[in-house]
Order: structure tokens, then C-alpha cells, then sequence
């Protein structure tokens, strides 16, 4: 792989855009929603300048079904939208899993439920990490904090669906879809995968069929056992997560995202005033890193739990630890959106 080789300043919504165009996409298919709206319009652009297919669907559920098809003819293949267009996205994302197809989707998280408003939420963690569809299956997912760590690990996203051939999901926001900030760029990728299951017609050799139906005894139980393994093995290879100041510290809190980016300057905050705060932020949220979490754990410690919701990463937290700690949580649920001060105040009630 080549160097990165530029430095250029993005919004979100367009970081995520000019990831997926360098990591080789060539299909994307859409329908509008605030706050990704942005993403669709640059991937109209983008894809033509460089022959690649984008097309504007008629509804969210006809975008994931022609994704489904550019990626069982073997293309690098994105959609995007935002949380109740990605519920309505679930079904062909469950049939994607299903056939072992690879796929990249987008969230910009916004509040809901229902249509709720288009402020930034962190609502659909639950949706993104169990699957959200029917039937057995995960999606690999991500939760980055800011641009630079959008770009990565969208571009990082299409090795990891062709590799592991699963969907893998970037969980975004409103914040990081509108924010600005300068990304270092990647090269084009220009070798990719043989994907010999592909349908590109069969050219000499015997057919062979992608489905997800199974109706013979015991032939769909078997598959799901294969998934499983599947799962297992992302589950050994693919947990990522970044500490700050957790090596004294008395309280460390468990943030994601955008939230995760607040809780930083609070524990920043909380080191200038004497409080031993630190901050462990999951990077993939499925799957999640159980085991350093569960370390952190062995010592003496508060964990406090900070998310733009009501409670949903806090499961896994407390799955994680325990018990071994107490696990506290703070939410703004519906649009709210935590400040650094806030966070501290919480987590100074913790120290008495």
C-alpha cells in the first residue's frame, strides 16, 4: 500500500464518501434523509468521475436490494441513510448476512424513535450491534469519534466485508456527519480480492447460486453453525479500542463516538482539578473488546457509561465487567447532547 499522500478539509458526510471512492466502491445506491443527505449528493458526483454507478432509489428498501445485487456480482457496494431509513434497510440487510455478501452501510445516527428530529442521537447502537434484522446474524460495526477515524475505518470497512463476506456498518452521527476537519487521504486502491463465488455468469465453468433459502432438514441449522464460526473468528481478530489516563485512574468512563470525543476534554477537564479520570472508548462496537474492559475491572474502580440515549452500550459494559465494579450511566436520550462539564460534574459525584 502506498503513503497517504494529502491532507484535505472534509465535512463528514463527505469524508465518508471519499473513503469508500479510494477503498474501491463503485456502486452506490441511496434515498434522502437528513442529516446524510450530503453523502448521497457527493457520491452522485464523486462516482461518475470515476465510472463508477450511483443511483438515487425510489425508497431506502429498493437501495439495500440493489446493493444486494452489485455485490453478488462481486462489486465493492455502499448505501447510506440515517436511523429510520436504516430500520427499513434491515431486511436486506439480514438477506445480505444470509448469503454471505459483502456490503458497507452508513448511519448517521439520528434521534428518533419514530422519526424523532434530525438532531445527532446514539440510539441505534442496539439496531447496529445485534443484528437489527431477522434471524441469526452481526454485522461488524464501528463507532469512529472523528473525521480522520471516519475515513480509516470506512476505507478499512470494504477489505473487512470482502474478507470476512459480512455487511460491516459505520455507526456515525449528526455531529460527524456535518463537523469540518482536515483528513489525510489514501492512495486508490487497486488490488482487490478474487471473488470466485461472484455470479458474473458462468464463462466455461459449472453454476453456482447465492441464496438464503434453505429448506431441507437440518440444512439452514448447518449454515448458521458456519456463521457462527464466521462470527467467532471477527470476534478473535477484529476488536479494536483506545484507553487515555486509565492507568490511575479511580473512575474511567465508557463512552463511543461523538460522546466519547466529549468525554475526553472532561476527563481532560478532571486532571487539571486533581480527579483521576480516564477514558476507554470501544472503536468497534461489534464486536466489542469485553476482555480490556473486563481488566480495567480487576482494580478498584467506578465505571461511569456516557451515551447520547436512554442506555444501550451500558449492557455490554456491565456484561463486561462483572459485576467486579459498579457501572453507573448518564444518557441524553432524544437529540441531547452531553456537554464536557456535564460529564464531570457526574463523575465527580462518583469520587465521594
Amino acid at each position: 500500500m502506498e503513503k497517504i499522500k494529502k491532507r484535505v478539509l472534509l465535512s463528514g458526510n463527505e469524508t465518508t464518501g471519499e473513503a469508500a471512492v479510494n477503498a474501491g466502491c463503485r456502486f452506490y445506491a441511496g434515498y434522502p434523509i437528513t442529516p446524510q443527505n450530503q453523502l448521497t449528493e457527493y457520491m452522485s458526483r464523486r462516482l461518475l468521475e470515476v465510472g463508477g454507478t450511483f443511483i438515487q432509489a425510489e425508497s431506502e428498501v429498493a437501495a439495500i436490494n440493489m446493493v444486494f445485487g452489485a455485490a453478488v456480482a462481486g462489486a465493492r457496494a455502499m448505501t447510506s441513510s440515517s436511523s429510520p431509513g436504516i430500520s427499513l434497510k434491515q431486511e436486506g440487510i439480514s438477506y445480505l448476512a444470509g448469503c454471505e455478501l459483502p456490503a458497507v452501510i452508513i448511519n448517521m445516527n439520528r434521534a428518533g424513535p419514530g422519526l424523532g428530529d434530525v438532531t445527532p442521537s446514539q440510539a441505534d447502537y442496539f439496531q447496529s450491534t445485534r443484528g437489527g434484522g431477522h434471524g441469526d446474524y452481526r454485522t461488524i460495526t464501528f463507532g469512529p469519534q472523528n473525521l480522520q477515524e471516519l475515513y480509516d475505518l470506512t476505507y478499512r470497512a470494504f477489505d473487512l466485508a470482502d474478507r470476512y463476506r459480512n455487511p460491516v456498518l459505520i455507526l456515525g452521527d449528526g455531529i460527524l456527519a456535518q463537523m469540518m476537519e482536515p483528513v489525510l487521504l489514501k492512495p486508490f486502491q487497486k488490488k482487490f480480492p478474487v471473488k470466485p463465488w461472484a455470479l458474473t455468469g458462468c464463462r466455461g465453468r459449472a453454476p453456482h447460486k447465492i441464496l438464503s433459502l434453505y429448506l431441507k432438514h437440518g440444512v439452514l441449522e448447518a449454515h448458521n453453525r458456519h456463521l457462527a464460526k464466521k462470527y467467532a473468528a471477527v470476534e478473535k481478530s477484529e476488536q479494536r479500542w483506545e484507553t487515555f489516563q486509565t492507568d490511575d485512574a479511580e473512575i474511567i468512563i465508557v463512552a463511543f463516538g461523538s460522546a466519547a470525543r466529549l468525554a475526553r476534554a472532561a476527563v481532560l477537564a478532571g486532571r487539571e482539578k486533581g480527579i483521576s479520570i480516564g477514558l476507554f472508548r470501544p472503536v468497534s462496537l461489534w464486536p466489542f473488546p469485553y476482555q480490556p474492559l473486563r481488566q480495567l475491572a480487576r482494580k478498584s474502580r467506578k465505571f461511569l457509561v456516557v451515551e447520547m440515549n436512554l442506555g444501550q452500550m451500558v449492557e455490554d459494559v456491565r456484561l463486561a465487567v462483572e459485576g467486579a465494579s459498579p457501572v453507573l450511566f448518564y444518557g441524553r436520550p432524544g437529540g441531547g447532547v452531553p456537554t464536557p462539564e456535564e460529564i464531570l460534574g457526574v463523575a465527580r459525584k462518583l469520587k465521594t
